[in-house]
Order: structure tokens, then C-alpha cells, then sequence
């Protein structure tokens, strides 16, 4: 029997557990099961009472304050305390039927994702043996970075890392869309939304600055604004977004978590990605009336 699993991560303030919760609430809204899972070690609010939580086992408050470790070096702890003490995980998920969406909340610290083979062990864990999970990654980047395009295609690059590290589908996603609504035409979204390389060379800011500077760039090749703005930054990201084009991975889905509808459309692309509809048995007519009578007794 297969179960059926998302990871999801992405960059610290990406709004990861702000997404889970709301899968979790359009889950419960269409009579879904879920099982919950944090595990990020320094999470604190939850809107939904996780059904696992890291925190039960090893905290990185905890870990900081006897290893007198940063934040980065504590998380990499945790998660090797976490790999030494896997019970603690997959005992509970073994009790998980195929019915439930097992949802992971991830913790920010890109070194995860990117090139500390931490998360790619546990991956194959879960995918593999008895406990035999469909997953797929769902990766969050803000919306916000289309703003500033060399910064997207530098979160963009991390996807792809992520993808390439992991080994497993992916479900890319540009986040909080909300904020930049009426910010970015509808025509420059689509190329985002497909990581179009062209988007460097055609970049309005670039253009702004090179009339603003013009021959008043400084001569040293080592000053801030040569660095930040000079034709050899702007080389670096044009190879960037081009090799991120070269390999042709990366899309990505909007996604609105104050709107249902497009909850529920990032929703149907994971459930696409993990085959879950596939592996459901379909119901009698006479079957979901039935369960439709036992859950209004139990409401009563």
C-alpha cells in the first residue's frame, strides 16, 4: 500500500507553514484527511496542532544554547539527531493509510535543500522500504523577487539545486502574489513563470541605472557600485538565467493562500506529481451517501 506525501520548503519567509495551513484548511474544506508534520526545529505558532513534531524530540533552542552552536550549524545537528532516532518519524507514519496526504513542514536554512546530504537520506527513507511514500517537493520562493531580477534567477538557481539534490518531482512555487498584484504586467508573469532568460537583458532597472551612472561609474573595478551594477555582474546573471534555462526544470505555479481556488490548484499539480488519485479505489454512489450520513452523526 502506497502513501501519499509532500515536502514543503523554499527559503526562510517564503511562507512555507502559512502555505501548509492553508492546504491543511482546503483539505478539512473538501473532506480530506492529512496528516501533519513539523519538521522544523525552531517553529513556534502553529495554526494547526501538528500530528509529529521535531520539537518533541530535539528543539534548536535547546541545541544552540548546550553546543554552543548557530543557527545554521544547530538545524544541521538537529536534523543528524533526527536521522539517528528515525523511529521517532516513521512509527507514526506506518499507522498513515493512503487515503491521508502526509504534509512535511520544512525548515528555511537553504544549505538543507542545496548541498548538505542530510534531507537527500531522509528522502530516500521515506520513499523507499515499508513506509513506501509518493512524494514530491513543493518549493516556495516569494513572489516579491520578480522585483529584482537578479534575485529571482538566484532563488530560481536554488530550486533547480533542489531539484537536481533531491531526486524526486518537483512543485515549483511563486508565493504571496498578493503583494505585487498590479506591480508586474501580465506579460512579463508568464516569463517568470517559465524562468525566461531574457528577462536579465531586458531588465527596466538595469536600463534606469545605466543612464543614471553613464560615465560617472568609478574607475576601480572593486567599488560597490562597479560590483553590484557593472557590466560583469550583469554577465554573471545572464549566465545564470541561461543556464537555468539550458536545463529547462524550472516552472512555477502562482499561488494566493487567501485565495481557495488557487490553493486547490497547487493542490490538483501535487496530487498530479504524487499519482494520488491513481491509487484511490473509486466509491459506490451508495458509499458516499453513507459516509456523508456517519459524518453528520458525528457532528451531532
Amino acid at each position: 500500500m502506497s502513501k501519499f506525501g509532500t515536502l514543503v520548503m523554499g527559503p526562510a519567509g517564503a511562507g512555507k507553514s502559512t502555505f501548509c495551513s492553508a492546504l491543511i484548511q482546503h483539505l478539512q474544506n473538501n473532506k480530506r484527511p492529512c496528516f501533519y508534520v513539523n519538521l522544523d526545529p525552531a517553529a513556534e505558532d502553529f495554526a494547526f496542532e501538528p500530528d509529529i513534531d521535531i520539537k518533541d524530540l530535539i528543539s534548536l533552542e535547546d541545541v544552540m544554547e548546550e553546543m554552543s552552536l548557530g543557527p545554521n550549524g544547530g538545524l544541521i545537528y538537529c536534523f543528524e539527531f533526527l536521522m539517528e532516532n528515525l523511529d521517532f518519524l516513521t512509527d507514526p507514519l506506518e499507522e498513515v493509510t493512503e487515503d491521508y496526504l502526509i504534509v512535511f513542514d520544512m525548515p528555511g536554512q537553504i544549505e538543507l535543500y542545496t548541498h548538505v546530504p542530510i534531507l537527500p537520506d531522509l528522502v530516500k527513507t521515506l520513499m523507499r522500504g515499508s513506509l513506501n511514500i509518493n512524494m514530491c517537493a513543493a518549493y516556495l520562493l516569494e513572489s516579491t523577487f520578480v522585483i529584482d531580477r537578479p534575485k529571482f534567477f538566484a532563488g530560481t538557481l536554488s530550486a533547480m539545486s533542489a531539484m537536481l539534490m533531491l531526486e524526486m518531482p518537483h512543485v515549483n512555487i511563486l508565493s504571496k502574489m498578493d503583494l505585487i498584484k498590479g506591480n508586474v504586467a501580465k506579460r512579463d508573469m508568464k516569463r517568470f513563470l517559465h524562468a525566461d532568460a531574457t528577462l536579465v537583458e531586458d531588465d527596466p532597472s538595469r536600463r534606469v541605472e545605466d543612464e543614471e551612472e553613464g560615465s560617472k561609474r568609478v574607475a576601480d573595478p572593486a567599488a560597490k557600485k562597479n560590483i553590484m551594477g557593472g557590466e560583469s555582474f550583469h554577465r554573471l546573471n545572464k549566465a545564470v538565467a541561461q543556464l537555468i534555462d539550458d536545463f529547462s526544470m524550472v516552472s512555477f505555479l502562482k499561488l494566493d493562500v487567501q485565495d481557495e481556488d488557487s490553493v486547490g490548484a497547487v493542490l490538483s499539480y501535487i496530487d498530479d506529481a504524487i499519482q494520488f488519485h491513481e491509487a484511490q479505489e473509486p466509491k459506490e454512489p451508495k458509499d458516499a451517501v453513507e459516509n456523508d450520513i456517519y459524518e453528520s452523526a458525528m457532528d451531532r
